[in-house]
């Protein structure tokens, strides 16, 4: 079975379709499935360079604050206590800690699958022939966007072109990547996708 993407020209206009496979593109939409993908990508992504002391990493003297009686005060031991303002933590978070979360490949596909039929749906998808500049200037990048109709962009390709991604970068609305990078969070994240046929055919060979 095949499915049908809109095909747009350099000035954004309707240059027929391209069909495709079904299964890549028009796939049901699982919002549990995509939110499983999207999560555990955000927490692989992670460092996991955060660090906390334990009361007995903080420097406080270890000499008891008053008598043990008589005071009227509750009993204290000394000031790296976890109850106290600058002790330590009780279970404090290590630098090494693993936050990756493991997602298997045929859910991770079916993830990316969902993503992008969904943006069918939604008409947030569309796909050229290919897409590069002649020299790497942000300027005419934003000129051939503004004459496409297209803000807020992710472009995928299937061959990174030089000046096209030197391009991109001083523009915080548009982000170009090859169809091999592609990830969960971005294909969610802008309002647009852009893909050419090449990166199309990509996806299909890796995912379908």
């Amino acid at each position: 079975m095949s499915t049908e993407l809109k095909l747009i020209d350099d000035k954004g206009a309707e240059a027929g379709t391209l069909p495709v496979s079904a299964e890549l593109f028009g796939r049901d939409y699982s919002e549990s499935l995509v939110h499983q993908v999207v999560t555990a990508f955000q927490a692989n992504a992670r460092s996991g360079n955060r660090a906390q002391k334990g009361r007995s990493d903080v420097q406080k003297s270890t000499k008891k604050p008053w008598r043990q009686k008589g005071t009227g005060r509750a009993r204290a031991g000394m000031a790296s206590s976890p109850l106290w303002r600058g002790g330590g933590r009780i279970f404090p978070n290590s630098p090494d800690e693993n936050f990756s979360q493991k997602v298997n490949k045929k859910m991770y596909r079916a993830g990316i699958a969902a993503i992008l039929s969904q943006l069918v749906r939604e008409n947030r998808l569309t796909v050229v022939d290919s897409f590069s500049l002649a020299a790497p200037k942000t300027k005419l990048l934003s000129d051939k966007l503004k004459s496409m109709g297209l803000t807020d962009v992710l472009i995928i390709t299937d061959n990174l072109d030089d000046n096209l991604y030197l391009s991109s970068r001083n523009l915080r609305d548009v982000l170009v990547m090859e169809a091999k990078h592609a990830d969960p969070v971005n294909l969610v994240r802008f309002g647009k996708v852009v893909l050419t046929k090449g990166a199309v055919k990509q996806f299909e060979e890796v995912l379908a």
